[in-house]
């Protein structure tokens, strides 16, 4: 399974969303209205699924699911 679906399968998870609804270009913060806490427990769930460390600032500023997986991806490859 690759990166960006593993992402979105810990949104779905996760958010509680349908799988059509997580677009590659959607914006977590204004599409589907994530919060600052679930944005917290999404980094905490991306850490454990990749065993990796990543920024909230990072995640946060990544507002799209293709900007995470770069993040996710960059995180991976200095792993």
């Amino acid at each position: 399974m690759d990166t960006k679906q593993k992402i979105k399968d810990c949104l779905v998870k996760l958010l509680k969303v349908r799988p059509e609804e997580l677009r590659d270009d959607l914006s977590l913060l204004e599409s589907i209205g994530v919060d600052s806490t679930e944005m917290v427990e999404t980094v905490i769930a991306l850490e454990k699924e990749f065993s990796t460390k990543l920024s909230p600032k990072e995640i946060t500023k990544s507002s799209t699911i293709n900007d995470i997986v770069k993040v996710v991806e960059s995180k991976l490859i200095k792993a």
